[in-house]
């Protein structure tokens, strides 16, 4: 008889090309080694991998709808006029925000791609029945007893004249109820989903559950991720849908015949970025150069050209959308937004802000004190070791897919060194950048899979607070920037943007964050906990 030897998997000690030739030994009567085809399941936790996948999205989840911050950005009005009266023309809003514009004889809009508030309008429009009903118990209430001029403590002028103007035309607790709504059902879910995405992307690629699950916790909160889902924010977005195209592509977790992408959705997810934002064209040029590698990887025989054709397609019906939308706001289906509003800062340069990469704003994009991707997220600096990911012993991706990583995120911040808007996120905080998060991460989290278990954690706890006190404080336009919200969070203490603005309006003094937080880490716990595995008993993971 055949002596059989099965060669098991080292999680974290193996380089992702060494997992793939994982196998059975098959020793024949001639003494010659046969390779059985053999996939290593994932190491067993404290449950079945999808239920951790589960807990994680509900986790995330949580923690950041309880993060969510009542700004109200453009892309709220036209999600509220869609889910009013389904169309983009925000009239009603006009002269609230710096970014409505009104065009003569078509209506009033927002200098922006309609992406985000197609979803946001979604959950608002289900939500109106008590929303509308919230709205007007509060006016009438104000007819019966006129309230006292409207006062926001802050020391920003713009920012007290907008909750003056939105008191006085009855809009203020609409806007605050639409901003936590599209934050709750739209950016803390498709955020948390991407966490989930990475976790399988990382299970896959480690094999190891607990580290997979610590990897992705650190996506979700020390990475921008964090500071941008708190409200309704395409940049956030498109980072996410991004990643879904890239995941269905590859498709990790696939496993023999089944493996193939999937060519249509991909295609969708890539065509959305551009919905979104027009720096979306980044990520449809680089996902379309990687669906035609990865389908360039199958034997002639499995790889019809229809493949492509179904990926072409998917972007086709965003690019057919989004020219459905311009031709009826704009009357042109071609032109975007950006060519119809009135002059604003840095439009005299190159076209309509659009000119040759400048040197300083890579710089600032990059380690900028106000918006700099790795001042705000210094864990991301660990991308830097090249050679840990670059080496084929200690690399976590294969060639194609850290070749699609590093290009799309070098292109991505040669094009935000163009855009000259970038500019104007000394008020905002890291933004036009943060679609690159997800593939920066994943070289970080090579590096972090490389270092000493107790050096992993510790940088994982200093960037977990580092982000976390960035989405408390959120104010980067003050003194050392983003350094600021590090020390009043550390001297003064936790809060949460939504409370600091009730407390700013005068409805709550001297509110205290810790029952909050301890009701959030209650509810984790038992999520956590509860139904968990128990000593000595299996769990069957499911199959990849």
């Amino acid at each position: 008889m055949n002596e059989i030897k099965i060669v098991e998997p080292m999680a974290l000690k193996t380089s992702a090309p060494e997992i793939s030739r994982i196998g059975r030994e098959n020793k024949s009567s001639n003494g010659k080694a046969e390779v059985i085809n053999f996939q290593p399941q994932p190491s067993a936790w404290r449950f079945s991998t999808r239920g951790v996948g589960a807990r994680l999205f509900i986790t995330c989840w949580l923690i950041f709808t309880l993060h969510f911050a009542t700004n109200t950005v453009r892309e709220i009005y036209p999600a509220l006029s869609l889910a009013d009266r389904l169309s983009f023309d925000v009239s009603e809003y006009a002269g609230l925000h710096p970014d409505i514009f009104a065009l003569e004889g078509r209506g009033t809009f927002i200098n922006n791609n309609p992406g985000a508030s197609v979803m946001g309008a979604i959950p608002y429009l289900v939500m109106r029945p008590v929303t509308d009903r919230i709205v007007e118990r509060v006016l009438k209430s104000r007819a019966a007893n006129p309230p006292q001029a409207a006062n926001y403590e802050t020391i920003y002028p713009m920012a007290q004249e907008f909750y003056r103007q939105a008191q006085e035309r009855g809009f203020d607790v609409k806007f605050g109820l639409a901003a936590a709504i599209m934050q709750a059902f739209v950016m803390s879910p498709v955020s948390a989903l991407s966490v989930v995405v990475i976790f399988y992307i990382l299970l896959n690629l480690t094999r190891n559950v607990k580290s997979s699950v610590f990897l992705a916790l650190l996506f979700a909160f020390a990475t921008p991720i964090f500071y941008r889902t708190a409200q309704l924010n395409q940049n956030a977005l498109l980072a996410s849908f991004a990643l879904f195209s890239f995941a269905l592509l590859w498709r990790p977790r696939s496993r023999g015949k089944s493996k193939k992408p999937f060519y249509f959705l991909a295609g969708l997810c890539a065509g959305w970025t551009v919905v979104l934002d027009y720096s979306g064209l980044v990520a449809v040029l680089a996902l379309s150069g990687y669906a035609f590698a990865r389908w360039r990887s199958f034997d002639a025989k499995d790889r019809p050209i229809r493949d492509l054709m179904r990926f072409a397609a998917g972007v086709g019906v965003c690019a057919v959308a989004l020219m459905a939308y311009q031709w009826v706001c704009f009357g042109n289906p071609l032109l975007p937004a950006q060519s119809y509003m009135p002059a604003a800062n840095y439009t005299e340069l190159g076209y309509r802000g659009f000119a040759f990469p400048q040197a300083d704003l890579l710089f600032e994009t990059a380690f900028g004190i106000r918006y700099g991707l790795f001042t705000s997220a210094p864990i991301l600096l660990l991308a830097f070791l090249v050679p840990v990911w670059l080496r084929k012993e200690s690399r976590l991706l294969e060639n194609r897919e850290l070749i699609f990583a590093v290009g799309f995120t070098l292109s991505f911040f040669v094009f935000c060194a163009a855009n000259q808007y970038g500019r104007m996120q000394f008020n905002t905080g890291v933004r036009h950048i943060v679609p690159v998060v997800p593939f920066v991460f994943l070289l970080t989290a090579n590096v972090l899979l490389k270092l000493p278990r107790v050096w992993a954690v510790l940088a994982g706890i200093f960037a977990t607070y580092w982000s976390w006190s960035l989405v408390m404080y959120r104010d980067v336009e003050q003194g050392l920037g983003v350094f600021e919200s590090i020390r009043h969070i550390t001297l003064e203490g936790f809060r949460l943007p939504w409370l600091t603005t009730l407390e700013r309006m005068g409805f709550v003094q001297n509110a205290s964050v810790i029952p909050l937080f301890l009701l959030c880490a209650v509810m984790i716990w038992a999520l956590w906990n509860i139904g968990a595995k128990r000593s000595g008993e299996q769990i069957i993971s499911p199959k990849f």
